[in-house]
């Protein structure tokens, strides 16, 4: 069972419904009101025939007054004793004669009035029967005035008629407008499922929901399914691109692996000088490989969310760490030193938190030529965070390469990176360990002049 044709039936299930409802409570009230009218129509009629009959001296021989009284031609009057005996009858009766019911007769001598619905002859009346009181105070006599509720009933039955006909008509014609409805706020939906199943059988994952559509659940959903492609299409390029880039960063060193082996097969094992110059380019490029290997399984974990270990972290402290080993780092090429330092403790990993700054230091004096200058400062900002800077005076990044330079493998000067032995991940790193810690990383930079790295961390 399809969703249209669930929703095309309960709507107009529930249309049928509310219109059978109001059908039901129309009719009530029509006829409350038809028949209402009749009970106060025949109730005066009755009041005015009483005070005529009630003026007479003898209303025993009184005759009904027909001449005083106009009735209806559907309205009925006649007159009777105490035993029952009809004294007289309008006209229009011709010999038939109104029954009065015991009980009604008891509360008519009692002195009271009522109504009472007599079906005979194919005809239903609608009778009030009220007594008659003498001067003195007694009933003496009793009259029935009714009339034929042959109209209202005919009435009624065309109107349950026309509510019958206009009801059907209205469920039909809602089922079809339901069903186009239905069908127009449901295409987005096939589309949706239609273009899943070209994606599923072209794995072309290029392709999107075309077409415009009203800002509803539905075009909600046709753009959220696009916005979801986007997604999907950005981390599997992304995917690719970290394949192609691991098979490339994993290329050299094995080639390089592979050809001093072959080189120490082929007889240089022999010579002491080229097995040392063998295995140390061996050892290199296995180093090379391990850090390659190990920055990988950091990205992977931190996209797979492992938890850090936080505890409290002088930062201050850790900062001179930082700087100790920089020293060592740039071995004399270049000039590291501390700027600015203030006091900040923070809630983290120490060791992530020293991997974030060492690549950050490790990136500036790479890039930094001999002589350069890089500087490590410390602010405790009066907002709550803390600022570190990697400051350097190197050959800077160009402005189409800065939204990039945190992306995974990405690096301004591949040749020179790799001679440096970056991997291209340290900048990726240094952002995934900040954004763990609840902080961010950016950069300004101008070539030529440097680059300033800046990491923002909650006090």
């Amino acid at each position: 069972m399809t969703l249209r044709f669930r929703l095309t039936f309960w709507y107009t299930l529930l249309l049928a419904v509310v219109l059978l409802i109001f059908a039901l409570g129309f009719q009530a009230v029509v006829a409350r009101a038809l028949y209402g009218e009749v009970d106060d129509m025949i109730q005066s009629q009755a009041e005015r025939v009483v005070a005529v009959f009630e003026a007479n001296i003898d209303p025993m021989r009184s005759r009904l007054p027909i001449p005083a009284i106009v009735f209806a031609s559907q309205v009925f009057a006649q007159a009777s004793t105490l035993q029952g005996t009809v004294i007289d009858k309008s006209p229009g009766m011709g010999d038939q004669m109104m029954p009065v019911p015991e009980e009604m007769r008891t509360r008519n001598l009692a002195g009271e009035s009522g109504f009472y619905t007599w079906e005979g002859d194919g005809v239903t009346l609608r009778v009030f029967s009220t007594p008659v009181h003498s001067p003195e105070g007694q009933v003496v006599a009793t009259v029935q005035v009714a009339r034929s509720l042959d109209t209202i009933d005919s009435m009624l039955k065309i109107a349950r008629l026309a509510l019958l006909v206009g009801g059907s008509i209205a469920v039909a014609l809602a089922a079809i407008g339901g069903a186009l409805i239905s069908r127009a706020a449901l295409r987005p939906l096939n589309q949706i499922a239609d273009t899943t199943s070209r994606i599923v059988r072209a794995e072309d994952l290029d392709q999107r929901i075309e077409g415009v559509y009203p800002d509803d659940e539905v075009g909600q959903l046709a753009s959220t399914f696009n916005e979801m492609m986007g997604r999907l299409q950005d981390l599997f390029n992304t995917q690719q691109r970290l394949v192609a880039d691991v098979s490339h960063e994993l290329r050299t060193p094995l080639a390089t692996i592979q050809g001093n082996v072959d080189l120490l097969q082929r007889g240089a094992a022999k010579d002491p000088a080229m097995l040392s110059e063998g295995l140390e380019a061996i050892g290199h490029e296995v180093a090379r490989m391990t850090r390659l290997v190990r920055d990988l399984l950091l990205l992977a974990e931190t996209d797979a969310g492992v938890r850090l270990t936080l505890k409290p972290v002088e930062l201050d402290t850790l900062l001179l760490e930082v700087y100790r080993e920089a020293l060592l780092m740039a071995d004399g090429r270049v000039k590291v030193r501390l700027g600015h330092e203030d006091q900040a403790q923070v809630q983290g990993d120490p060791d992530r938190l020293k991997q974030l700054l060492l690549n950050l230091v490790s990136n500036a004096i790479a890039y930094t030529p001999p002589g350069g200058l890089v500087t490590l400062s410390l602010h405790r900002r009066p907002d709550g965070w803390v600022r570190v800077n990697v400051a350097d005076t190197g050959v800077g990044i160009a402005s189409e390469d800065l939204p990039h330079i945190f992306d995974r493998f990405w690096r301004v000067d591949r040749a020179r990176g790799r001679a440096a032995g970056s991997s291209g991940l340290g900048l990726s790193i240094a952002q995934s360990i900040a954004e763990a810690h609840g902080g961010s990383i950016s950069v300004e930079s101008k070539p030529g002049q440097g680059s300033t790295f800046e990491v923002l961390l909650p006090l």
